[in-house]
């Protein structure tokens, strides 16, 4: 099956482990010091870990590969302890705010929907 799915550059990566936290899916896992896709039947190609990648080492790509799978990663949800995500400005959880990853002053931050107009407009 062709369809979109992350792409990694290694030699870009640093292993920040900012990419694993928006998967997810979990399909973004740091080994060895750099991100990995390991499963990817748990990639749904959407690409929310793109945004957060300082280095820019994410890119998405069309290729062969095995169907995405909402059941392994439900299997998958079901075993892994999130990191829960804050906004950058204002310290709001994604559970009180939606959260959106963004660039700013060079660094990949959150920034939540009350903050974003802010940084937008001035």
């Amino acid at each position: 099956m062709v369809r979109k799915i992350v792409k990694i550059n290694e030699e870009l990566c640093t292993g920040c482990g900012k990419c694993v936290t928006p998967c997810v899916e979990g399909a973004i896992e740091i080994v060895n010091g750099k991100a990995k896709v390991l499963r990817e039947e748990l990639c749904d190609g959407a690409g929310f870990c793109l945004a957060v990648c300082p280095t820019g080492a994410l890119t998405i790509e069309e290729r062969e590969t095995v169907p995405f799978s909402h059941e392994a990663v439900e299997e998958v949800r079901a075993h892994r302890e999130v990191e829960e995500i804050f906004c950058h400005f204002c310290g709001n959880s994604e559970y009180d705010k939606a959260l959106f990853p963004i660039r700013y002053k060079g660094d990949s931050v959150w920034a939540c929907a009350q903050c974003l107009p802010r940084l937008i407009h001035g």
